[in-house]
């Protein structure tokens, strides 16, 4: 008699055991292929990464898998090399110079105009954000000449603050774009709410919209900023003065220079990526649901 309640109380435990292992059988060609997908992803920065550790007649002569066979033969020499002597150091400098500002400028305001577009009434305010978000479509290169004029009027050519402007300008549609979109999704009554209260536009934005908004906010952070960071194009054209050069310059002249020390080149290339990694990795968690939750309202 005794035997009855203890199968009765296994066969659930099996039957949940039994689930798990059918959803982990059922899922399994998806999580191969995309460890498999992040693998080839990975390997290049991998190789990258061993290649800018080994001496440059070792990275000339073999694989950069070949440099975990005994002896090892790792070296600190080409980031030293490229740092102190080919002027990545004052170009990484360079580039948060441009780049924090270049990321929080579009996002304060694209802020504001988001909210605006979202919940405030004015007229013309369809066809401005239709207008808006068509220049996303619109090719930067087609800009170049007329903005370069514009910023040789002002005296804006070969600084920061005309380099802050035109990434603001390129960046702005996409951003607005994104966070009307999230803006919109927030709940109605919970503003309604605060101006029955007695708060001001302002108050329901710092207040409420901002510490709502994290998520969209993170991941437009992780757009401009990656964006910004590894700009080749904007910089060379509008930047023009090699003490205030990027990163992405100096390594453009580095292939120039040393197009066949691939040791300094994938040493420089890995300063580079250092940054946006800690960026992403470290805003990654608001990535997806900050993308995800404006894309379908309702």
């Amino acid at each position: 008699m005794a035997a009855v309640p203890e199968a009765s109380g296994i066969r659930p435990i099996l039957l949940k055991i039994l689930a798990r292992l059918r959803r982990f059988f059922s899922r399994l060609p998806l999580h191969v292929i995309l460890i498999v997908i992040a693998l080839l992803w990975l390997t290049p920065t991998v190789g990258l990464l061993v290649s800018s550790f080994r001496p440059s007649t070792e990275v000339s002569t073999t694989g950069w898998w070949t440099a975990f066979q005994t002896p090892f033969k790792f070296t600190l020499d080409n980031y030293s090399s490229v740092i102190s002597q080919n002027g990545m150091g004052r170009s990484f400098l360079n580039s948060l110079i441009i780049s924090i500002p270049g990321t929080v400028i579009p996002i304060l305001v694209a802020s504001f105009a988001g909210f605006a577009f979202a919940w405030m009434k004015f007229p013309g305010r369809n066809i401005l954000f239709i207008f808006l978000v068509a220049l996303i479509v619109v090719p930067i290169q087609a800009t170049l000449i007329p903005v370069l004029r514009l910023f040789a009027d002002t005296h804006l050519v070969g600084t920061f603050p005309g380099i802050w402007l035109a990434h603001t300008a390129y960046g702005l549609p996409f951003a607005i774009f994104l966070l009307t979109s999230f803006f919109g999704t927030l709940p109605k009554e919970l503003l309604e709410s605060a101006y029955l209260d007695g708060a001001s536009n302002m108050r329901v934005f710092f207040r409420l919209i901002l510490p709502l908004s994290v998520p969209a906010i993170a991941s437009l952070a992780i757009f401009q900023f990656l964006w910004v960071w590894n700009d080749l194009l904007v910089a060379l054209v509008y930047l023009q003065v090699p003490s205030k050069a990027p990163m992405t310059l100096t390594i453009n002249n580095l292939v120039s220079s040393f197009g066949t020390q691939w040791q300094l080149l994938t040493a420089a290339a890995f300063i580079s990526m250092i940054l946006p990694l800690i960026v992403f990795f470290a805003l990654q968690r608001y990535f997806v649901e900050g993308i995800t939750a404006g894309a379908v309202k309702g």
